[in-house]
């Protein structure tokens, strides 16, 4: 019996992109409610879960319009959010293979370095913060909300598997 392998259809496309949207969703609606110094970034997690299914260059171009969209809320930073997130994406598609398998542990590691670099790199390219508040920020804000934000992850990523589970290439 010979067992026969179907690409990924539009269902899966649609799957894909509603999760997105709802993140993004998220990002907006729900964050600023439980704004605090550490705080979950939705979009982020938006970005990593849909990254690992597109190719490179399209996941760059995802992270870089999700950036935009960041950017326009702090104009005083413009294209800092579009630049880190271009360059997350790409990273993300890139090692898919390696981070997003079926391990929800090792996904939940991927987005905590992701959300850690992010922090450090938008807090260098914005200027924001110096001295003791700095490594303060960088180091103990940081990586707890980097920590929040891999936990949350985890959960939608084993509550809604349909919407962010990586297709297998």
């Amino acid at each position: 019996m010979r067992v026969q392998h179907r690409a990924p259809g539009i269902g899966s496309a649609l799957r894909a992109w509603l999760g997105f949207l709802l993140l993004l969703t998220a990002h907006f609606s729900v964050r600023p409610l439980v704004a605090g110094r550490a705080s979950i970034d939705f979009a982020v997690i938006a970005v990593l879960f849909s990254s690992v299914r597109m190719r490179p260059g399209f996941a760059a171009l995802t992270g870089f319009l999700t950036g935009l969209a960041l950017d326009a809320m702090a104009p005083g930073s413009f294209g800092a959010s579009a630049l880190v997130l271009s360059l997350i994406a790409f990273g993300a598609s890139w090692l898919k293979a390696v981070f997003f398998a079926d391990h929800v542990a090792l996904t939940g590691l991927f987005v905590f370095g992701a959300k850690w670099l992010f922090d450090i790199a938008m807090t260098f390219l914005a200027g924001v913060g110096s001295g003791v508040s700095l490594f303060v920020s960088l180091l103990l804000w940081s990586p707890l909300s980097s920590a929040l934000t891999a936990l949350v992850a985890v959960v939608l990523l084993v509550l809604f598997r349909p919407l962010y589970r990586p297709q297998a290439l």
